[in-house]
């Protein structure tokens, strides 16, 4: 089989291995289709936190089951990619998203950028009359859930949501259907118009908000943020940011605001994002804007990040 290699930052290799072997309790899976991240974009460029290479990036995946104990051959499927110990104390409360050993597939382990992956079955979940381009949108879609229940923002809730990248618009997306009243903080034009266009929602147009989520990761956008929480109001850092981020304590003090972090999902996130597709509360077509063969992986990182290409969510095609 085929797999691409990220082996030092901008460079990709394409690589003939051999199809896994499949142990017991494991699946072997084919990949159908691929999301790219904002974390694949980030280990490509080189600075992405918790990262090592070599790497085979990709962790948003539509996988069709070719031999299973569990599953049917042929069904779709998508995976949680969280490999979690099951026993330290953040796994043992059913935090298994920020499990103290935790292995994310395509960031600590190797990823889905190949044919064939095995993949151990508890960590594999059914389609269900799910298309390909919705399963590999469930992980992403389901950090931005997180977030959202993390907050447990309510109706009526003003929220600012900082950032109109994937996340941050599939944060939107969860908050209002919530029925949040959302703002967004966005300077590039092309995504503040696809958040006007495709979620009613519109530029920044007051101080302070009850809630404010930071989808950029920017180190000066998540700074920034701190002076737009209202007075008993909460701030939630769905990006991730390498460098250490400061404040005016005495600012965020008198607020007695509450700072969260929100990392990856839990298989309650999952399933919830996934019912939502089933029931059509979620279309996710007009966020997928580009589509690139699997031959063409290399070329298409070299300028996937550069803003006149206008992507909001790009998705890979399996080898045929």
């Amino acid at each position: 089989m085929q797999q691409w290699t990220c082996t030092q930052p901008g460079i990709f290799e394409l690589q003939e291995t051999e199809i896994p072997h499949r142990p017991h309790g494991f699946s072997l899976l084919r990949i159908k289709a691929i999301g790219i991240c904002g974390t694949d974009i980030h280990a490509f460029a080189g600075n992405q936190p918790f990262f090592q290479y070599p790497r085979i990036l990709g962790h948003e995946l539509a996988l069709e089951v070719v031999e299973s104990d569990r599953f049917t051959a042929g069904e779709l499927v998508t995976i949680i990619p969280y490999f979690n110990c099951q026993t330290c104390s953040a796994c043992v409360q059913g935090k298994t998203n920020c499990c103290e050993n935790i292995q994310v597939f395509g960031v600590h382990t190797d990823g889905g950028m190949r044919e064939y992956i095995a993949l151990e079955d508890r960590y594999i979940l059914t389609g269900n009359g799910l298309t390909s381009d919705e399963l590999a949108l469930v992980e992403p879609l389901s950090i931005a859930a997180h977030g959202v229940r993390r907050g447990k923002i309510q109706a009526g809730e003003k929220v600012l949501v900082m950032g109109a990248g994937p996340i941050g618009l599939f944060t939107i997306l969860m908050a209002k259907i919530q029925g949040a009243n959302i703002d967004v903080a966005e300077p590039n034009p092309a995504r503040l118009a696809f958040c006007e266009e495709n979620l009613s929602v519109s530029s920044a147009s007051q101080t302070t908000y009850q809630t404010v989520i930071d989808a950029t990761g920017n180190k000066a956008a998540i700074e920034s943020g701190f002076a737009k929480i209202a007075h008993g109001g909460q701030y939630i850092l769905i990006g991730l940011q390498k460098e250490a981020i400061s404040f005016i304590h005495p600012e965020f003090h008198k607020r007695e605001a509450t700072l969260m972090s929100s990392r990856n999902a839990t298989i309650a996130d999952f399933t919830y994002v996934m019912d939502l597709l089933r029931t059509q509360q979620i279309d996710v077509n007009p966020f997928i804007r580009h589509r690139f063969d699997w031959s063409t992986v290399g070329a298409e990182f070299q300028s996937i990040h550069e803003p006149e290409r206008k992507i909001i969510k790009a998705i890979i095609q399996g080898k045929k």
